[in-house]
């Protein structure tokens, strides 16, 4: 059966207290949306719709760039769920199959649950996603008979029996496409503010003697985000997740809970994650590579039996080749650093080349910033660059070339050549302790 998914994203989220649309909020390195996306991708949909409201250009922004399938459409006044679906029309026209709804604010619905509601639909009409709740609240409370749902009540409607009731409404449903657009059409709104709610649907569809039907799941899938406060137990549960997941594929965490990893973050087998470290978007780390501790990375990837670390920063476009050796406060930036380079203290590397077996000394910088424009550095294989060394791009470094400590090169040294840039030592006899001693002096009549 053919599969459409809209995607509810127009809350605008003022109990966020923030300028930023709720669904672009970061979780694990990512907006909100993108991981609802990313389930939706994921189910293969023949279409794909996004629903905005508040902030609508900066979310068309943020699908053009997570989903460019997507067909973004404008809910312009915030009339309720129901209003919202109904804005997909004109993106669906032609389509025959099911209809999937989903919540941009709403991270954490798994695959396997939605094939759970998809494979349900078989038995009924529309089927809804519902949770036991360990505290039901102000939940919307899903009335069953048997197997059979038959209508969903808002909590400032329900009597005392019903608001007993912990199955509760996650929001999420799936029913036929055109099926559903005609309950849609026939919500009624209830209230002065005119809005028209999703959740009548279930009664419209059980009073026409069509069957509806829950598909229940976790509690934690459900975890709709309207606050800071909910957004950072959204965090901990996913990185709780993430962590535990990572651990079950072999990776070993020496202190898992201070490591914080992205919703994209790829770890291979017997990789070694030191405490402290913080995976940003865009971040692969292969089999027996080794991430010590205090490390950022972001963008890059490490290959197999690289080392990085303690204290080091991997900034986008960083490719490591195997058994790369990055150390302690050196910060690599859009570089490619081939089998064996070594970079292993206090050294900037950025828009550069390193061929392999290159050994870069402490304290080098590559200068590739004039002002205006980024130019790369490229330093042929088995090269070695002598501590402080300032290579002032565009600039190469020959194969089995040399720099000497200190210096600044700023034209290219060719293969197996000795590169020197440095100011011509002076040294003065006796004057540093004169100079001292004249110091003193004034120092202390100034104190006296």
């Amino acid at each position: 059966m053919p599969l459409a998914i809209v995607i509810l994203a127009a809350g605008q989220g003022s109990r966020m207290n923030s300028d930023l649309p709720k669904v672009l909020h970061p979780l694990a390195g990512a907006p909100l949306l993108a991981h609802v996306l990313r389930t939706a991708q994921m189910l293969e949909p023949a279409r794909l719709v996004v629903v905005t409201g508040h902030g609508a250009e900066a979310v068309t922004r943020a699908v053009d760039a997570l989903a460019p399938e997507a067909v973004v459409v404008h809910q312009a006044a915030q009339l309720g769920t129901a209003h919202a679906v109904a804005q997909a029309r004109s993106a669906l026209n032609g389509f025959s199959g099911d209809l999937l709804v989903l919540y941009g604010d709403t991270p954490f619905v798994r695959f396997d649950t939605v094939q759970a509601m998809r494979s349900a639909r078989a038995e009924a009409a529309l089927v809804v996603l519902g949770f036991d709740a360990a505290d039901p609240g102000r939940y919307g409370r899903l009335i069953t008979a048997g197997e059979r749902l038959e209508r969903i009540v808002e909590y400032k409607d329900a009597t005392a029996e019903e608001r007993a009731i912990t199955l509760c409404n996650s929001g999420v449903l799936c029913a036929d496409a055109a099926q559903l657009f005609t309950l849609v059409d026939a919500v009624e709104s209830k209230n002065a503010a005119g809005e028209y709610y999703l959740t009548d649907t279930v009664g419209l569809a059980t009073a026409q003697g069509l069957a509806a039907k829950v598909v229940r799941c976790d509690e934690a899938e459900t975890l709709g985000i309207n606050t800071r406060a909910e957004l950072a137990a959204a965090e901990a549960a996913f990185q709780a997740g993430a962590r535990a997941e990572a651990l079950d594929n072999g990776v070993t965490m020496t202190a898992p809970d201070t490591v914080f990893l992205a919703l994209d973050t790829v770890i291979g087998r017997d990789a070694v994650i030191g405490p402290n470290v913080v995976f940003g978007p865009g971040v692969t780390v292969e089999t027996g590579a080794e991430i010590r501790a205090f490390c950022h990375l972001e963008g890059c990837h490490i290959s197999r039996g690289a080392v990085v670390g303690p204290f080091a920063r991997l900034r986008p476009g960083t490719e490591l080749a195997e058994d790369v050796r990055v150390g302690n406060f050196v910060e690599i930036k859009n570089a490619l650093l081939d089998e064996g380079a070594k970079v292993n203290h206090l050294s900037y590397i950025g828009d550069a080349e390193l061929g392999e077996g290159v050994n870069v000394g402490a304290g080098t910088v590559t200068c590739n910033y004039d002002g205006v424009m980024k130019h790369r550095t490229v330093i042929g294989a088995r090269a070695f660059i002598g501590s402080s060394t300032m290579l002032v791009a565009p600039v190469r470094v020959g194969a089995e070339a040399m720099t000497g400590s200190g210096s600044v090169i700023t034209q290219d040294v060719p293969d197996g050549a000795l590169a020197l840039g440095r100011a011509r030592q002076e040294t003065k006899p006796g004057l540093a302790r004169r100079l001292m001693t004249r110091l003193r002096a004034i120092k202390a009549g100034k104190t006296g």
